[in-house]
């Protein structure tokens, strides 16, 4: 009987365990350091296009993360369908109006790293680009250092 109370007590105290875990927040509020590379089909990939820094509160506006290549226009654009499932972050960027830029990224999140692939179609252009990000977190954010996400 006791051998069966304990194997019951240690499969509870498993169980809360991971609940714990799970809710713990991945991704930290805080300063980001992020490399930034565009990778375009049919063309050879060399390091990152640029590193910049962001202010991220947890999880990113609505849960997303921004994109953050220079002059892009999705960059502006509403994040829907935003799911985190366990340490992946899933979401859509859609620009309104007729032919217009569209995108889904998938990340994998750390309590202070992040990695992400932002899939990209630049609607009427019909022309497709993935931007890469790896970002690390490097303090907290200071708004005269970190320009605004």
């Amino acid at each position: 009987m006791s051998r069966t109370l304990s194997r019951i007590a240690s499969f509870l105290l498993v169980g809360m365990l991971a609940g714990a875990a799970q809710a713990e927040p991945l991704l930290q509020d805080g300063a980001y350091e992020v490399a930034v590379r565009l990778e375009l089909p049919n063309v050879l990939s060399r390091g990152p296009d640029s590193t910049t820094m962001v202010c991220l509160p947890y999880g990113g506006a609505n849960g997303a993360l921004p994109v953050l290549s220079a002059n892009n226009p999705l960059a502006k654009c509403p994040a829907s369908n935003v799911e985190r499932e366990g340490a992946v972050l899933r979401f859509d960027i859609l620009c309104e109006g007729r032919g217009a830029a569209f995108a889904h990224a998938v990340y994998q999140l750390g309590p202070d790293a992040f990695e992400g692939r932002i899939a990209m179609v630049m609607g009427g252009k019909n022309m497709t680009m993935t931007e890469v990000q790896s970002g690390r977190r490097i303090g907290s954010c200071d708004p005269s250092r970190v320009p605004p996400s």
